[in-house]
């Protein structure tokens, strides 16, 4: 019986830790995908000043939480603090990032 009882436990335990997982990932899911490839639409408004692309407003706006994250990173900062990003994002109607 007492081993029964520990196997019971044991697997409520798995359930809530997975359980607990997979609301993180749903958590992350809601709140967008960071895939910087997708933003490519957006080069040549923010090297060239060029009005931004509806495809590209509408990349921005799926990726806005992923902005500080992307300012952060030396391998996109340049593009995200470049003198056209501020226009790029006013245009699409998105606020600069705060980080």
């Amino acid at each position: 019986m007492k081993f029964t009882g520990a196997v019971c436990i044991a697997f409520v335990i798995v359930l809530v830790s997975s359980l607990t997982w997979t609301n993180a990932f749903v958590e992350e899911e809601t709140k967008g995908v960071c895939v910087p490839n997708e933003l490519k639409p957006c080069i040549p408004a923010v090297k060239t000043g060029s009005k931004p692309t509806t495809e590209c407003c509408g990349v921005l706006k799926k990726q806005t939480s992923c902005l500080c994250g992307y300012i952060k990173d030396p391998k996109f900062s340049e593009y995200v603090k470049s003198k056209y990003a501020h226009m790029v994002l006013s245009t699409c109607g998105i606020p600069y990032p705060k980080c």
